[in-house]
Parts: structure tokens; sequence; C-alpha cells
């Protein structure tokens, strides 16, 4: 149990106190009614005596009573209603709630930390009405009145004729039998005679004669004159008067029932006349139904007929009126207005003058008559006594079988049988605390109560022996409790009384808990839980939970259970606030330990208790966390808590319709996954055309790529800027996500969109329904031109700054992650935040069946729910930066950077390209030429120049040399729409070389130069706004066969430049899959042997073709068509052997051999030397584009990748050449290179194509095989296998890019 305010011994002393009846005349209740009080309650602040009392025992043994308290109230002459009573007791408990500054007691149990309220105000009320509201029985005399004071005003015509004619109307209350109520001790009861007056209206002299008269006629002892209103009562600002009454009259105002005008009296109800009866008096009534035999027997208990009458709601309204009206006067008007201190210290000396003279000499005389009684009927024999008691008691009920045992509670001794008037003293002896004597005398009445069988006297004689010998001093016999269970089981089970048997349970659980018997205590308070009262089962629930906390090792479990239940208890018994304390308290021990259900369940039910006390922000709450939780509810269940959560945040957002947006807690987001594309989306492919394929947010993040497109655009930056990347350069960043480099502000172009892509997570197993769905911003208006950079105009933002996209539905599935893209359109240039995303959370109409649960308890969400409902909220998008780990700093503690991919810079109007491919291949073989087209679509307000093309492999594609003479003009210009320019030649020369000449610089190859940038060739070096150029595009096949992603980063600038933005680009991946076609190996040696040549001026060059395509892309044949050679020192001459059959054809598998006489050239210089030996009737102009282009860039490429092998081999190798070798070496140097130029005859749909191409072989060393795409074997030949592995290893190391 709680702590409680006052010890155990207090709190039974207090609720066994002698009782005073108090009848006043008319005009005395006037004077006391001057200072807003009655006469019972101007004198119940000064009832308990400041100092000891000393009485004598019947053994003349001077006895001490300490704090001693006795109770004076009017005289009521019927029972309260039971129904009422409830009610009222309801009140009691409603009304006590916990403090603002409640005392919390900080229970830590292993690996709990609980905020458990130390004290139960509420409890501790309810108790103390309860056990003064006991109804008077016959089988005890506890609350039956020992005194009666008689008050008359000393301004009345006649006192003593008025005092006569109270004590007429006392005994003819007492003493006939229109009057079963209220109870008396003894028939002789004390009749004290008290004369009021009035000090300030009253004559004093008067007074003082009246009162003299009295002590002539009742005796000093028996009277006395007590002075009030010592200051008028229109004085009563001037000076502040403490009110004692306040606490007793706040109680008041909640149990008193009505006032009642008997006869020429005003009685007025009180504390403790009302006699509540408990919420188990129901069962009470039931005596009323025993049998006939019962009720014809003399010792009929016929009490309980005065409280038998149910409660109707006419009682109920003037209950409730009454109280309302009690309220209102104990609030509304100060008490004791016109006394002063003194009067307060005249009172209190008139309650000591009472208790001294007159009430404890009362007792003490009839203690001792009792104890007479008691010892002469000791020296009477068995036989005897039991004769005396027959005559006292006329004839008993006859023998009874087990079976009517239990119905011997409706024995009733007469007022006169010796058991009662032993019971009487032992009663009269606890009252004065003469615990020893009362415990024997309850001791003796209880044995006599078991043999007769008398099963209510004996509980009761049972009950009190128990407290008594618990109460003695000195402890001299351990607490008996095995008596009060015995007492607890008969007044439930057989008298089927469960008022006394709550009286029971509250007492010895008190004194259990006392003694540290927390679990004894616990058990007894469920045992007395039943179904016939709420209220009483959850306060007692509520108690076995303290004393489960309140254990040596507390029961943390168990202390949350009975919480729930008394909660549960609580809300059946309409107390809301006490409810929802006990399911928070409970919530401490099941909140974060797995037990999700539990969880659930209390959360559902704190929110249902809040929402009824309109603590809506607590009801949100509450559901909010039912629906964040991953939840194990079945998708029924999870459906009502949604629809609770919908109607209860309706609710709340109708209170405030215009106050901010709330967090909804549904669905999830996925901060770290959202992503944030900037710019249009591409448009698809038409026809044959095929759109660059850019990025978008379809695409998947590829780190190594990323880096690859990062690597190019500084590359194209470098060569535009002469060599050196810009300082504040800063990579484009089309996509950003959590992969992304998000430090810096991302840059958007003004009236482009901005796309955020969010991750939705539906938890539940019933679908969400979104609808109007936006993102939620700020806008902040800047002007980046160079005359105001960076200035910020105060402008209102609006929606014509910044558009927004809204999404009219948006459905999530059960358990479904779904992504939503939302845009934004930004009109001006400025600093834009993206906070969050703005919807209403709602579920499908219609599709959910109603749960069952009765509307008209709690909320009516599932009806509403049922047509639609919806909320509209808000969520933020906070996404958390990466870890930063660079500084000591940064290493020993937890921080992170920024993440600024929401927060982007809106730039202004930077032009914008779109290309398509047209006639794109997708598959070619190794070394084929294929023609294709490129458009570029400026699709953006201002015009683009400085079109550039960036790609790691140049040798693929090209647009063509930079004049018009050596680019073919189209496709329809040469025979057989061959990709390549071409002449018809005559028959004589065949086999002849052709000679023709070129520079690389005319191909984009010249000195100093990156290969890898190309200039696209645009008429005027711009592109207008709105404006299309197709550019054809020669694609060169990979040698090497395989699959190959080619990348192309196109680059442009707008004409106009900006302090932001300086460049845009382009991405584009193209994917070829290359099949085998041909092997093309060469070598030279010298010759002297030939004429018309001088000495080591002529070389024989030997071709190896072979065809090792296996028909697998339907190539039929390849034939060789023309051999050309490009040199700057060489060239062939013509073919050497060659045989009648000028059609050289190499189907699959096959292989031919060609010889041709290689001459120097006369006039060496910067151009190259084109020779082309042609095997038909048509020349490939090889000096033209495509043939030179792709000869060029795959002579760069073999160049470069030739040189990163001559520095391995440099380094892999282990000894040094001197300057001799090195000359030696350089004469076997020669510069050579062979193109082979073919057609392949293809099937396909059973039509014949014509494919072309070519392959390049780079001649070096005289006697040294070169092949047409590089061959590792050849390294392995010269090396050797160890010297192999170590360059391999090498390779690896910098990169398998070069081979």
């Amino acid at each position: 149990m709680a702590q409680c305010v006052q010890s155990v011994q207090e709190f039974i002393q207090d609720s066994f106190v002698p009782l005073v009846a108090a009848l006043c005349s008319e005009e005395a209740e006037r004077l006391t009614r001057k200072n807003n009080l009655g006469f019972s309650e101007l004198v119940k602040p000064f009832c308990r005596l400041t100092s000891e009392v000393h009485m004598r025992d019947p053994n003349n043994q001077l006895h001490v009573i300490k704090n001693l308290k006795i109770a004076v109230n009017n005289i009521i002459t019927h029972s309260p209603q039971p129904g009422g009573i409830r009610k009222l007791l309801n009140d009691v408990v409603s009304v006590s709630q916990p403090a603002e500054g409640l005392v919390t007691n900080v229970i830590t149990a292993g690996d709990y930390d609980l905020n458990i309220s130390a004290t139960t105000p509420w409890f501790e009320s309810y108790r103390e009405s309860f056990l003064q509201s006991m109804p008077a029985s016959d089988h005890e005399f506890l609350n039956h009145y020992v005194a009666c004071m008689l008050v008359v005003s000393s301004g009345e015509p006649e006192p003593v004729e008025q005092f006569l004619k109270l004590s007429q109307e006392q005994h003819r209350i007492q003493h006939s039998s229109e009057y079963a109520y209220p109870k008396w001790f003894i028939p002789n009861t004390l009749k004290y005679y008290v004369l009021l007056h009035d000090v300030s209206a009253g004559e004093e002299q008067r007074a003082d004669s009246v009162y003299e008269e009295m002590k002539q006629r009742y005796g000093t002892q028996g009277c006395y004159l007590l002075k009030i209103n010592s200051r008028g009562s229109n004085r009563g600002a001037d000076e502040q008067i403490p009110d004692p009454w306040s606490q007793y009259l706040q109680k008041n105002s909640i149990q008193n029932q009505e006032s009642y005008d008997d006869g020429p009296y005003t009685v007025i109800s009180n504390k403790n006349a009302d006699h509540l009866i408990s919420d188990g008096l129901d069962n009470d009534i039931q005596v009323d139904g025993l049998s006939n035999n019962f009720k014809a027997h003399p010792l009929q208990l016929d009490h309980l007929s005065d409280t038998s009458s149910s409660f109707d709601g006419t009682d109920y309204i003037k209950t409730t009126s009454s109280l309302h009206e009690s309220k209102k006067t104990s609030s509304g008007t100060p008490h004791g207005a016109c006394l002063t201190l003194t009067d307060h210290d005249r009172i209190r000396q008139f309650i000591q003058e009472f208790t001294f003279r007159g009430l404890l000499p009362h007792i003490e005389k009839t203690i001792r008559q009792l104890n007479d009684q008691l010892i002469s009927r000791k020296g009477l024999s068995r036989s005897l006594f039991s004769a005396t008691k027959k005559w006292f008691s006329g004839s008993k009920v006859p023998e009874k079988s087990i079976n009517e045992l239990k119905n011997t509670s409706g024995l009733l001794y007469p007022p006169e049988a010796p058991e009662l008037q032993i019971r009487k003293m032992a009663d009269l002896c606890f009252l004065v605390q003469h615990y020893e004597l009362a415990y024997s005398c309850y001791h003796t009445a209880k044995k006599d109560f078991l043999n007769d069988q008398a099963m209510l006297y004996a509980a009761g004689a049972l009950e009190m022996a128990a407290v008594s010998a618990f109460l003695q001093p000195g402890a001299p016999r351990p607490y008996p409790a095995h008596y009060m269970d015995t007492a607890i089981q008969t007044y439930r089970d057989i008298c089927k009384n469960m008022v006394l048997a709550e009286r029971c349970v509250l007492l010895s659980a008190e004194i259990l808990k006392s003694q540290s018997k927390y679990s004894d205590a616990a058990a007894l308070l469920i045992r007395l839980t039943s179904e016939d009262s709420d209220l009483r089962s959850a306060l007692l629930l509520e108690q076995a939970a303290h004393c489960f906390i309140n254990m040596k090792s507390p029961m943390v479990r168990k202390f949350a259970f009975h919480m729930i239940l008394a909660g549960h208890r609580y809300s059946k018994a309409g107390q809301k606030k006490h409810a929802l304390r006990c399911y928070c308290q409970a919530m401490q021990v099941y909140k974060g330990k797995g037990w999700s259900l539990a969880e659930d369940h209390i959360n559902f039910t704190i929110g249902r208790q809040s929402f009824t006390l309109r603590q809506l922000d607590n009801a949100v709450s509450a559901f909010r966390h039912i629906l964040i939780n991953d939840s194990k509810q079945p998708a029924a269940q999870q459906g009502t808590f949604l629809r609770e959560y919908l109607y209860v945040y309706k609710n709340v957002t109708q209170l405030s319709p215009d106050g901010p947006l709330p967090q909804l807690p549904l669905p999830y987001i996925n901060n770290s996954a959202t992503r944030v594309f900037f710019g249009h989306d591409r448009r698809p492919a038409e026809g044959e055309k095929q759109a660059a394929t850019h990025i978008s947010l379809d695409q998947e993040y590829d780190c190594e790529s990323s880096h690859q497109w990062k690597e190019l655009e500084e590359q194209v930056v470098a060569v535009v800027n002469k060599g050196i990347i810009p300082s504040n350069f800063q990579p484009t960043q089309y996509c950003l996500n959590s992969y992304s480099d998000n430090s810096k502000f991302p840059l958007a172009v003004v009236e482009e969109p901005v796309t955020v892509e969010v991750a939705f997570r539906n938890p539940l197993k019933v679908p969400l329904l979104l609808t109007d769905l936006s993102l939620l911003w700020k806008f902040q208006p800047k002007d980046f031109s160079a005359k105001h950079n960076g200035a910020t105009k105060e402008l209102a933002c609006g929606n014509d700054m910044i558009g927004a996209e809204v999404i009219a539905e948006f459905l999530i599935n059960s358990e479904e992650t779904k992504m939503a893209r939302l845009k934004l359109f930004p009109h001006q240039t400025g600093e834009l935040h993206i906070l969050g995303v703005v919807y209403n959370l709602g579920t499908i109409q219609g599709t959910m069946m109603l749960d069952g649960i009765d509307p008209s308890i709690g909320l009516q969400a599932g009806k509403l729910v049922y047509n639609g409902m919806s909320v509209r909220g808000r969520q933020d998008l906070e996404i958390q930066g990466p870890r930063l780990n660079n500084t000591k700093e940064e290493k020993t503690s937890i921080k992170y950077g920024p993440d600024r991919r929401l927060d982007p810079i809106i730039t202004e109007e930077m032009p914008l390209l779109e290309v398509f491919f047209i006639n794109f291949p997708t598959g070619l073989l190794c070394g084929e030429i294929r023609k294709a087209y490129v458009e570029f679509v400026n699709v953006s307000k201002c015009p683009l120049t400085a079109l550039k093309v960036v790609s790691k492999h140049p040798e693929f594609f090209t647009f063509g040399g930079n004049t018009a003479v050596l680019t073919p003009l189209s496709p329809s210009a040469s025979e057989n729409c061959s990709a390549y320019k071409t002449v018809v030649t005559d028959s004589t020369s065949v086999c002849t070389a052709l000679m023709s000449s070129a520079s690389s610089v005319n191909f984009g190859l010249g000195t100093g130069s990156q290969p890898e940038v190309i200039h696209v060739p645009l008429p005027d070096s711009v592109l207008l706004p709105g404006a299309s150029i197709q550019l054809p595009m020669w694609l060169h096949g990979p040698d090497e066969e395989g699959v190959h992603e080619i990348n192309f980063l196109f680059y442009y600038e707008s004409i106009k430049k900006h302090s932001k933005m300086c460049h845009r680009v382009l991405r584009h991946t193209a994917v070829i899959c290359t099949s085998r076609s041909l092997n093309v190996r060469a070598t030279v040696c010298r010759s002297n042997a030939l004429e018309d040549e001088g000495k080591g001026d002529n070389m024989l060059v030997f071709v190896d073709v072979e065809n090792i395509n296996t028909s697998e892309a339907g190539v039929k044949e390849f034939h060789i068509v023309q051999v050309s050679s490009n040199s700057k020192h060489w060239k062939l001459q013509k073919a050497v052997n060659l045989s009648e059959d000028k059609d050289y054809k190499l189907a699959s598998r096959e292989r031919g051999k060609l010889c041709f006489k290689a001459v120097r050239c006369k006039n060496s210089g910067e151009n190259y030397t084109f020779a082309d030996i042609v095997f038909g009737n048509e020349q490939i102009i090889s000096s033209a584009s495509p043939c030179a282009d792709f000869f060029f860039r795959s002579l760069s490429s073999k160049l470069k990748r030739t040189h990163a092998q001559s520095n391995m081999f440099q380094g892999a190798a282990k000894q040094s050449f001197d300057e001799a070798v090195r000359l030696i070496q350089k004469c076997s140097e020669v510069d050579l290179n062979i193109v082979v130029l073919w057609k392949a005859y293809v099937v396909e749909d059973n039509k014949q194509l014509i494919l072309e191409g070519q392959h390049h072989v780079v001649l070096h060393t005289v006697g040294k095989e070169a092949f047409s795409f590089p061959q590792k074997q050849g390294f392995k030949k010269i090396l050797g296998n160890s010297d192999w592995e170590d360059l391999e290893q090498v390779t690896d190391f910098r990169g398998k890019s070069n081979f």
C-alpha cells in the first residue's frame, strides 16, 4: 500500500471515536448560521483534545487517554439512500486527484527506474469517508451515540423550557418505536445542556442568570455556557482570522446529502451521521429475502430493513443539486466571520469541559456497571448462566443442520442479552483506548457468539479482537491475522455483507503493511475484489500494486499488472482520471521491454482516456506510439488503432485550425534515402531516335561510374581553361543521394524543376492513402547578377516564385515501401530550402470493416473512418550528414558534417542541351565502321556555345575532319552507300599504291592536344534557343570482342557568363556488343635485292589476315578490299606475288597472307603519307574521314598504351642498356602503320548486308611481329615466365585500362 499521512494507530483511533449527538433549537441554530456554520460544524475543528485525559478502569487503575477525538453530529432520523451513497463515495474519489507538485518515489529495481506517487490521497479520502459512514447496526455499538448535547440560545424567552422540550424530543427519538435510526449506546443516554450566548447581540446578565438556574437544575457537570459571536458580522474585513473549518467543510461539501427539517428543529446532515453504505450494500438487501422461518424467529436481524430501499433518479437529482449548492456555499462565503480568536479558545475549552466533566465520567460509570454485570456472570455456574440467558433471550432456534449454519447470521440478541453487554463494554473500552480490557471482552464475547452460531456477531468480535490485540501498548501478543481472515470470510461468504468485509480488509491491510507484510496485505486486498463494485475493486487493486512495489525485493511486473487491472476497474467506475494515471504508471514498466502487445493495449487505453478527458495532446501522443512502433497486432486491430488516431487528430486540429501543421507519424520516411534530381525528365526515344541516357532517378548510383564522370568533367574543364582547373570548380551533380558529396550547396537553374524522391514505408498491415501530397519549402529570393551579387531582395515569397506539384492520391499498400517523386518549379533566383512533405493521411474509403467496437463507448471513430476520414499534417525531412573523421578532435568525438542536398541555390537561366542518336547500333564487328547521326537540340531560351564531347575512348567515334574536303557529305555520295569517301579506279592502277597525304592537325590531334576532348563542329559554334542540328558520327567497333560501355560527356556553356554556374554537361553511356571479325598480324624485314632502290631503303611487309569469326553475327565471308599504309618515313609501293584472282575472300577460320614492298618516302615532313593498294575497282581515300580519323585516334591510343607498357617493361627489366645498345635498337626501329580495309557479307532476315571495317597494325621494329590488337603473349616471349608474372602484378597495380 502507498504511504499514508497518518500512522496505522492514528488511523484506527480516528476511525472509531465516541459519537455525540447534537439537538439544537431553532434560535441556537440561527446564532451559529451567522458564521455560515451549523453547530456541529462549528465545533468540529476543536473536537480533538490537546492534552492527556485520565480515567479509572473497573479495577480502579489510572488509565491515560492520549490524543482523544470525539465526533459531534446532528441527529438524522432516517438512514441514507444506498444509491446516493455510492454516488457520493464516487465523488470523494473523483475530486481527490494528484497535486501538481506531488512527491514521487523513484524506485530502482533491476533495469527499472519508476516514478511512483508516494501517497494516494484519493484512497485515504475514500477510506475515511467509508469508515465514517458505516451504518449503525445491532451487532456492534461502535457507531452508536454515547451522549447528546441539547443546545439552546440565551436569547430565547424561556431557555429552560426549551431545554425541557429538547430533552423530551431526544427521549422520543431514542425510545419510540417510530424511530429506528439513529442507534443509542445505552438507554440512559448522557444529556449535556449547552446555553449558547451571542456576545455581540445578547444580554450577558440574563445569560448568566439562566446559566445559574441551569447549574441548580442539571448540576455543574451537566451544563455549560458557551459565548460566541464576539464581533459583529459587519466587521469581517478589518482583521484576518484563521479559518480552521475549510478542510472539514471541503469534505462535507462532497459528502453532505440533503438538509432535512424534523419538526420545529433544524437537523443538518453531517459527515459522521450520514452513515454512508458502500457499493456492496445491494447484496445486503437480500437479507429481506430469507425464508419465513428466520423472519418469524424472535432474534431476527431486522436492522437492515431500514437501508434496503433502492436509489432512484429523483434522489440522485436532489443529491446532485444539494451538492452543488453546498459547494457554492462553502466556497463563496467565509466561515467564522463573527468569531474571534477568543471565541475559538472558548469553543475549544467547551469541548474539553464536556469531555472531562461529562463524557468520560459517563463512560467510566457505564464501564463499571457493565463490568459488575460481567463479574456477577462469572460467579454463576454454566448451567445457571444458561438458564439466565434463556430467561433474558427467550427461546432459541432449534438445533440446526450444517447446511443451515451459513444462515445463522440472522440471529438477533435482545438489547439486554449478557453477550451484548460484554460486547458493549468491549466497544466502550475500545473507544477510550483501553485496548487490553477491550481485547479480553471481545475474546469472551467471541466464544459465546460462536457457541450460539451467531456468525455475524462472532465475526464482529473477531474483527475488533484482532484490532485490539494490535493496538495494545507494548505488543504483549502478536497480531492475530487469522482472526481477521475468519471475520472477512464470515462477512463475505456467510453474512453476505460486503460492507463489513471491506472494513475488515481496510483495517487488516493497513496493519499488515505497518508490519512490512506486503505480500499478505496484497493477497488480502486482491481477495476482496469482485464484480459488484468497480470503484472498490479499483482502489484495492491499486493498493495491492503498491504493496508489490514496496516489498524488500520489489515485484515490478506484478505492480504493473495490478495497476492495469486497477485502471480498467477505475474506467468501468467512471473514474477516467484515475484510470489514466494507473495506466501511465504501469507504462513505465512495459515501455521498451519487448512487451509490444501489452504496450499497444496500454497506449490505446491511455489515448482513449486522454481523449475522454479532453487531454488531446496526450491522446495524440499515445496513439502515435502505437503506430510508430513495429506493431505485431493483426490487421484489424491496426486498422482500429489508425481510425482512433485519425479521429483524435481530427478533433485536435479542429480546436486550432489556424495553428501549425502537426507532425504525422505515418508513413515512415527513410530520410537518408531521399534523392534530389535537378532538371527536366529526358524525352523518350522517337522511332530511330535514341535520347542520351544522361542521368535520372531510375538509375542506381554507381560510385565507380560517378568517379569516372567527374574525371571526364575535370578533363574537359582543364582543356577549356588552358590546362588549369579553376579553384571554384564544383563537379556537376544532377542527382544527389546518400553516397554523393553533399557538403556544398547544389546548383539548380531557374525554370527547371527540382525533383525530390521521398522513400515512404507503411509499417502497418492496412493500406494508407495520402492525398494532396506536396513538398514543404522555404525560399529566400536573391539576385546573383554581377550588379547585385549575393544581395538579398526583400520580396514577399509566394507561389508565384515557387510552383509545387501536388499528387492527388498516393496509395501505400500494407508493409510496402514506395517512392514518391515531388517537384518544385522555381521561377526566381535565390536560396531554396526543402523542409518536408505535407499531406492528408487517411485510409481507403469503405474497404475496412468495423471492428465491433460499440460506438457508444469511447470514440466513434469506426463509423467516421468508414466514411473516409483524413487529417492534414506534415513530416520534416531531416538528413544527417556524414560522420567527420579527419582531425583528432573529430576522431575522438562524434561530429557530423552538413548535408545540403535539400538546400539548392537557384541560379540564373542557362542553356539546356538535348542529344539524340539516330541509327545508333547496339552491335558491331571488331573494327567495323558504321555511320550514324547525332542531333543536338537547345531546348532552353539561351544560346549555347563551346560544345565539346569528352570520352575515355576517342578511337570509338569521330565527327569528321576539320575541313569539308576531308569529310564525305552524305552516305549517298559513295558507291553502295559506303561510310568511306571512295573513288573509282581504272584497271591499270590495281596493285599499285595510290598516294595522298594528311596532317593529324586536320583531325583534332595536333601537338599538345587532348585526343579525348573533341570539339563538336557547330555552325558558327553557336546553337540558338529552340534550334537543332544533325551531325554525322562515324563509329569504329573496338578491337576486342565483348560488351563495351563507352561514356560520352557533352560539355557546353552559355554565351553570357554567370557567377554561380559556368558550364553544363550532358552524359550518355553507349553499350556496344562487339563480335570477332579478323585477326591481322604483320612483320617487316629489310631487303636489298629489290630493284630501283638503294641499299637499306627497301623493306618487305608481310601481312597475315585470319577470319576468326564463327558466324555468330551471321557473317558469311570477309573480303579484303584495300591495304593502306601511313607513315612519315615509309610507304607501301606495290603488292608482291599476287595471284591472278584479285578478289581476296576469307571464309570462317580461313587465313590469307599478303606481301608488300615498302620504300622510304622521298620528302619526309610533318604530314603523313598515305599509300592505298586497292584490290578492286573502288579506292577508299584513307587520308579522309573516317578512315584517317580512326587511324590517328587508334595511333594515339596505341602510342599511349605502348608508352605505358615500355615504362613497365623498363621497370621490370633487371638490366640497363648502354649507349651502344640503344643506337643498335634505333637502327632497327621502323615507323610504319598498316591499315587493312575489308567488307563483310552478312545474311540477316534473308537479306544480304554489306558491312565495312578497318584494322590497324603499328610496326615499330624490324623483324618483330605486330598485331591489330594488344597481345600479352608478345611480352611473355621476351621476358620469360618469371619476369612476366612480375609485370602482371605491376600492370594490375597501375590499372588494366592500359592494355
